[in-house]
């Protein structure tokens, strides 16, 4: 089965949670602190990742469409 035994991996999973309440209950005033910031972090960061597939379907559609991009300035239009 297990190469460490079930008894060490008991042992560990016990020690784990119990440094997992400590650390939490000994530092909650410092992890409630830095949620703000992580919240402000955290909108650029979806942001950026969420939604960059978007240029691939706006550059599919440019090309489809041949008036994606009107002509503002009639000095350079062809027409």
């Amino acid at each position: 089965m297990n190469p460490m035994g079930w008894r060490t991996s008991l042992v560990l999973i016990v020690f784990l949670v119990i440094a997992a309440f400590f650390l939490i209950t000994e530092h909650r005033a410092h992890l409630f602190g830095v949620l703000p910031y992580l919240l402000l972090l955290a909108c650029p960061l979806m942001h950026w990742l969420m939604h960059g597939g978007h240029g691939e379907e706006h550059r599919r559609y440019a090309a489809a469409t041949p008036a994606f991009f009107p002509r503002i300035n009639p000095i350079f239009s062809r027409r």
